[in-house]
């Protein structure tokens, strides 16, 4: 029952942030997302809501004055990747980036392999992740609901396996980068729309504080 309540605490205080708390800037809510929340619960937010994003960042949060000094940071970084690399779709969430890239942006249809424009795109952003080292990366696939539940979990993680490739292929360490296919199971558009399913159809970027810089984030808060 404690546990319950617990759990119930941090999924209500998530809904306020995001909900309640619509003035605050992004900053202010990553200082305050992670005195309520961790891995477990960003996981659990992240499944409730269909958003695994957002639960991938809620669960590297530390919060507090090195949640705001890391919110700082990320506003910088997600500035300039809004800047360099226009085809992207660029999220400030927490004390994270999430950037999003529509599939046919990277891959031909129902493609694994980069296509030109995906590899251009890709530089691009690759320049502004190794000025930023300190980071985490989660690479995501997704799917539309087209195919078959074990075509489309096969694909979204042959995506995600072949971005990750090219990204240390360019020079961004290997142990920055965690790989995760979801198929058709998490939509973020509707796909009974052909722009939907489009859509769905995407590759997306968790970045998120590594331990260096969450360490050096907690001395700045201190000092």
């Amino acid at each position: 029952m404690k546990k319950l309540r617990m759990g119930l605490l941090v999924v209500l205080s998530t809904v306020f942030l995001f909900t309640g708390c619509a003035s605050w800037n992004k900053t202010q809510k990553g200082a305050a997302i992670g005195t309520a929340s961790g891995g477990a619960a960003g996981a659990v937010i992240g499944r409730a809501s269909g958003n695994t994003a957002l639960g991938a960042i809620i669960g590297a949060a530390v919060g507090g004055g090195a949640g705001a000094v890391i919110g700082r940071q990320m506003d910088k970084q997600a500035e300039e990747i809004a800047k360099n690399v226009p085809d992207a779709k660029v999220e400030r969430v927490g004390e994270g980036i999430v950037v999003e890239f529509s599939s046919n942006v990277l891959f031909g249809f129902d493609e694994s392999n980069l296509s030109n424009e995906a590899k251009t795109n890709l530089d691009k952003l690759v320049t502004v992740l190794n000025s930023y080292a300190e980071t985490d990366i989660e690479i995501q696939g997704h799917t539309d609901s087209k195919g078959s539940v074990a075509y489309n979990q096969t694909l979204s993680e042959q995506r995600a396996r072949t971005v990750s490739g090219y990204l240390t292929g360019e020079g961004i360490a290997t142990d920055r980068l965690v790989i995760k296919g979801f198929g058709e199971e998490l939509p973020k558009y509707e796909n009974n729309t052909e722009d939907g399913r489009t859509q769905n159809r995407r590759v997306e970027f968790m970045i998120t504080a590594n331990e260096k810089m969450k360490a050096e984030a907690e001395k700045e808060a201190s000092n």
